[in-house]
């Protein structure tokens, strides 16, 4: 028996190792974009699930004879029902930090796992509560938008760096908001026989 992260995320590959080290990498060759302009209407919290359940099958249909688990991840993060994705740069970056301080959003992350057998998919919600946009706000919003990280994450902040800084707490899963609640993937693929 196999396992095969669907996902090219360092991130979720640690997270991965945490459940079993023995898993293989394969990446889905899937437009998200355009699958997201699709869900269109789709409520928020359940798009990431969609497209990590798109992101599995993909991966799954190179292996279909064979005895392996795919697990497709995707997240999301979430204001007042609307999905912010990756920035398109450093002006966009602080526009969304700034508009998340002082709120609670939902990061919302997705997971598929797809067997021959069967497919189980869900999705794990936490809320995040950024700090109140004052000027040290403003400033650590500043400092961090002059780093590489924002950049490839969706809401321009990875919780797990220097986008700590500007976070008041978490309720839910801390694994989950950085991108692959472990736990719970990890229970579901013992209840699969897979680890």
């Amino acid at each position: 028996m196999k396992i095969i992260l669907a996902s090219a995320s360092p991130r979720r590959k640690e997270l991965m190792s945490l459940i079993t080290p023995d898993f293989t990498i394969e990446t889905a060759d899937i437009d998200e974009r355009e699958l997201e302009e699709k869900l269109s209407g789709t409520d928020a919290q359940k798009v990431s699930e969609y497209l990590a359940l798109a992101k599995a099958r993909c991966v799954f249909d190179r292996h279909k004879d064979e005895d392996v688990a795919v697990i497709g991840c995707d997240t999301s993060v979430i204001l007042d029902g609307v999905i912010m994705g990756k920035p398109d740069g450093r002006e966009d970056a602080v526009r969304m930090l700034t508009a998340l301080s002082g709120r609670t959003h939902i990061v919302a992350t997705g997971v598929s796992v797809v067997t021959k057998d069967q497919t189980v998919s869900f999705t794990d919600s936490s809320e995040v509560i950024f700090n109140p946009l004052d000027d040290h706000q403003a400033e650590l919003i500043r400092r961090y938008c002059d780093t590489s990280d924002p950049y490839d994450k969706a809401g321009a902040y990875g919780i797990q760096n220097g986008g700590a800084l500007l976070v008041q707490g978490i309720r839910g899963d801390f694994f989950s908001v950085v991108g692959l609640p472990v736990s719970r993937l990890g229970r579901v693929l013992s209840d699969l026989g897979f680890c």
